[in-house]
């Protein structure tokens, strides 16, 4: 059985950090490329990072130089450091893989950014 929970959402002033978390189980994790979305109210998911299984990484343009995504493979765990956090960043952050199974998505984690 697939799992994939997410943790580390909160409620932060603009300019702010958090590290977003994600587990996983059920899944090869080692060789799968990972990814987090969110998705804002009344707004489409959208894909904000990936991390391929070597390490490559891919940003959208709206988060490039302030969100860091990584990942552990011994943890089965991918993470999404974000900075300089900004009112639109806030969202529901989902992990998933790339492509996105839409099966696994778990139950996400809200981040809120506001004074």
């Amino acid at each position: 059985q697939v799992q994939l929970v997410e943790s580390g959402g909160g409620l932060v002033q603009p300019g702010g950090s958090l590290r977003l978390s994600c587990a996983t189980s059920g899944i090869s994790f080692n060789p799968a490329a990972m990814a987090w979305y969110r998705q804002a109210p009344g707004k489409q998911r959208e894909l904000v990072a990936r991390i391929g299984s070597g390490g490559s990484t891919n940003y959208a343009d709206s988060v490039k130089g302030r969100f860091t995504i990584s990942r552990d493979n011994a943890k089965k765990t991918v993470y999404l450091q974000m900075n300089s956090l900004k009112p639109e960043d806030s969202a529901v952050y989902s992990c998933n893989l790339d492509p996105r199974v839409d099966r696994y998505w778990g139950q996400g984690t809200q981040v809120t950014v506001s004074s």
